[in-house]
């Protein structure tokens, strides 16, 4: 009877180690997630702020350069207006090209999910 209550004990004491290892693994991974959640947001914050200066300055920039060749080309305007449409479609052509191919790359907590990979590479290893 003793050794029942023995195997009975260890076997208890072994399930509460194995939970309190997995809650460890979970919270973690939980905390690595959520300080990668931060650098995202930061990291968007600082992207969106530079995405609205930089519109403004190219605005107030082509506005200026589109009067410019207007007045200096006054007798040609028409030709000016139509060559400057072009090469502004042109850029903004580049710029959602270039914007598409970033997104489509954009891996967002690929250090929470490699760890996550990891772990249950680790789970699945036979013994």
């Amino acid at each position: 009877m003793d050794d029942s209550q023995h195997e009975a004990g260890g076997l208890l004491a072994t399930g509460k180690r194995i939970l309190r290892s997995a809650g460890d693994l979970v919270q973690s991974r939980l905390e690595l997630f959520l300080v990668e959640l931060k650098e995202e947001r930061i990291r968007l914050f600082d992207a969106l702020l530079l995405v609205v200066v930089c519109v403004v300055c190219v605005l107030m920039t082509l506005a200026l350069l589109t009067f410019t060749l207007v007045v200096v080309f006054w007798e040609h305007r028409v030709v000016v207006l139509v060559l400057l449409l072009l090469l502004y479609a042109g850029g903004a052509g580049a710029a959602f090209w270039t914007l598409r191919n970033r997104l489509r790359d954009w891996q967002a907590f690929a250090a929470t999910l490699d760890q996550i990979k990891k772990d249950r590479a680790c789970l699945e290893k036979p013994n």
